[in-house]
């Protein structure tokens, strides 16, 4: 005689779920999908349960997408298999699931489970040949607005990817930053206390905005950019716009916060009476270590004149890394040429050539260099002397005049006709020739200076 009956699921049989959990991982089987998707779906899905007496013995949970059933959790007490109790769940499971007018009902099972007969009772094939991918989603649903309302974003995953070059400071930041946020729990194991706050500093034009978004990128966290002049206009005054601000970002689970030209609301406090700024320095001094005490965050500040910073900003406890981001070397600048210059011509360009005459250039004044140099390749291809006469007559007739409706005898753009598809070396090397570099003597001079005074790494 039957001893058990199946029910539906009452919110008071949550206690009951996180013993059959327990149970279940207790006997060395990890389950498919989390405790905090199956209790979900108890509650907004559809879940039944067995009962034999007062306690509950097995529990089905099921949940819909368009045409397609899921079984995302079904279990059974140690003590009561082998008595059809999985059976009878999923048979009162599908039919109460039948309304949607499902056209299949699926389950994925971890590969330790053994105890498939409920299912291939029930007339659930075993699918060989498919494997399982998933992927846990950076921002969950409750962050979207307060990240909308910051004007934050996720950024695409293969920024840090597609930083050219510059493997000395992506090294840094990736040994630095990356790692100890990115394997919190490990870098407990060791002692290490993730990083909450740094400074990137360097003349204009070097990546600083780019490594921040790369960082962002990496950790796979949203990233929100603080804009000092934005919040100036805000009726609270700039300080108490960046207490809101840091206040909001405070609801975000995890987050880069960006702030560029940090040197504008952070400078050296002086004189008497005091300066404009000084109110904001004070109040970004107490936001920091607030900030500080939340996990998942991160706090990047970006100076391109690093001296004019106010001591007290600096200090440790504050910033852990004071991170110095220089002009490209030959190896990064290789890098960038090569990322810059068109699939089609890079094996007949001298990148190397490029690289030597570029020393000295922010990837910025590459980028610009390069960027020019195919405009200058896309002209002369349409609008040279050679390109006109290759290009002829538009309309088929006499070359000396007639109704011709234009096209390039009347000065307009043609497709190229003398074979050119793409910027040369010459192009490049008269772009780098004509392109002012970002970085003067004197600039890159106290750079080196700010690394051997300032910089902590």
């Amino acid at each position: 005689m039957t001893t058990w009956r199946i029910r539906d699921f009452h919110p008071s049989d949550l206690d009951s779920i996180l013993h059959l959990w327990s149970a279940m991982t207790e006997s060395g089987i990890e389950p498919v999908y989390s405790l905090s998707e199956v209790l979900a779906s108890c509650q907004a899905d559809y879940a039944v349960v067995a009962v034999q007496g007062e306690d509950i013995v097995g529990a089905a949970v099921g949940r819909a997408a368009h045409e397609q059933g899921w079984i995302v959790f079904l279990a059974t007490l140690p003590e009561s298999r082998g008595r059809g109790i999985g059976t009878g769940l999923l048979a009162s499971l599908e039919q109460r699931m039948a309304p949607l007018g499902l056209t299949k009902l699926s389950a994925l099972m971890p590969d330790t489970e053994t105890r498939i007969d409920a299912f291939l009772n029930r007339g659930f094939k075993d699918v060989k040949n498919l494997r399982f991918f998933e992927r846990q989603i950076p921002v969950q649903r409750a962050e979207l607005g307060p990240l909308a309302q910051l004007g934050g974003r996720v950024l695409p995953r293969d920024l840090w990817a597609n930083v050219a070059g510059m493997q000395r400071e992506k090294q840094l930041l990736e040994r630095r930053l990356v790692l100890p946020l990115a394997e919190a729990e490990l870098a407990d194991e060791f002692g290490v206390v993730p990083p909450r706050a740094v400074v990137l500093f360097g003349p204009p034009g070097t990546g600083k905005t780019t490594f921040a978004k790369a960082i962002a990128s990496r950790l796979e966290w949203p990233f929100v950019e603080v804009f000092p002049s934005r919040l100036a206009a805000d009726p609270e005054g700039l300080a108490g716009a960046l207490r809101r601000t840091f206040l909001e970002i405070a609801e975000l689970e995890h987050a880069v916060v960006f702030l560029d030209e940090v040197e504008e609301i952070a400078s050296r406090r002086a004189g008497d009476p005091p300066s404009p700024t000084q109110g904001v320095t004070n109040e970004l001094l107490k936001i920091i270590p607030a900030f500080r005490e939340q996990p998942g965050r991160l706090l990047v500040c970006a100076t391109n004149f690093i001296r004019a910073l106010d001591p007290a900003f600096l200090r440790h406890g504050r910033f852990d890394y004071v991170i110095p981001i220089g002009l490209p070397d030959a190896e990064a600048r290789h890098a960038m040429w090569n990322r810059f210059i068109p699939e089609a011509v890079v094996a007949s360009v001298d990148v190397a050539l490029l690289t030597a005459r570029t020393e000295g250039f922010s990837p910025a004044d590459i980028e610009f260099a390069a960027r020019s140099a195919s405009q200058r390749a896309l002209e002369k291809a349409v609008y040279s002397p050679a390109a006109v006469s290759a290009a002829g007559p538009t309309d088929g007739g006499p070359s000396d005049g007639g109704a011709s409706g234009g096209g390039a005898s009347d000065g307009g753009p043609s497709a190229p006709r003398n074979g050119r598809r793409g910027p040369t070396t010459e192009d490049y090397l008269e772009a780098i020739s004509e392109t002012k570099t970002t970085v003067g003597e004197e600039v890159a001079a106290a750079f080196l200076e700010d690394i051997e005074d300032l910089a902590r790494v």
